[in-house]
């Protein structure tokens, strides 16, 4: 069984935040907030929010909220919401952009493999990505999860009757997709991806022999 990670595995995902955050800190930037401190106050919000509220763009835009008034020392003004609430467009559609590879390696593994989806997030923002995909007759399964811990993989194995030692988790995430894993007795693959979230960061054992370090989706054929 190969289970894959959505975003920034599958498809584009953490651009299209950063290219936010990116203009909120030039917006935030002035006398006494310089962007590296701006982005460590809001990087704090984002990690305590994603205990307490989980993940998607709700809670992003929510969290750019509550960084305004830690930067401000104030209550965000009328002008300042509408500006954040502006943000959710970039966030919007129904079309989401498939990583190189992904399309033709997918149809390709799904003819050799069962395959799995397991993601986290928002339920609906999820639904409609892993939709607008176009990927979703590639899976036997799809599994969106408020959190991938060593419970979520699991409870996979459970579901499924998986034998973990020939179970690979495929992901980008060394904190979601690759420890919790190889904790639950899996095997992983990681394929890191240059705009990874920086709270989904983790050091991962070089010496680890049970975790694959691809460069490139498409090099999924040349090991299943």
């Amino acid at each position: 069984m190969l289970i894959f990670d959505a975003d920034d595995t599958l498809w584009e995902n953490n651009v299209i935040f950063e290219r936010v955050i990116d203009e909120f800190l030039g917006w935030m930037a002035g006398p006494g907030h310089d962007r590296a401190g701006a982005r460590a106050v809001l990087d704090g919000i984002e990690a305590a929010n994603a205990r307490t509220l989980g993940y998607g763009s709700k809670v992003f835009l929510h969290s750019l909220g509550e960084c305004v008034e830690r930067l401000r020392g104030r209550a965000a003004t009328a002008e300042e919401s509408a500006r954040i609430a502006g943000w959710a467009a970039a966030f919007a559609g129904d079309r989401v952009e498939l990583m190189p590879g992904v399309a033709e390696t997918l149809a390709e593994l799904a003819r050799r493999h069962d395959l799995l989806l397991l993601t986290k997030g928002d339920a609906e923002e999820q639904r409609r990505k892993v939709t607008a995909s176009g990927l979703t007759r590639h899976f036997r399964g799809v599994h969106i999860v408020a959190e991938k811990d060593i419970a979520t993989y699991e409870e996979l194995v459970r579901a499924y009757d998986l034998v973990p030692a020939a179970t690979w988790m495929i992901g980008n995430s060394p904190k979601s997709d690759i420890l919790p894993a190889r904790s639950a007795g899996l095997n992983a693959v990681f394929i890191p991806h240059d705009h990874t979230w920086v709270l989904e960061h983790e050091e991962l054992d070089p010496d680890d022999a049970k975790v694959l370090r691809l460069p490139a989706f498409g090099d999924l054929l040349h090991h299943f």
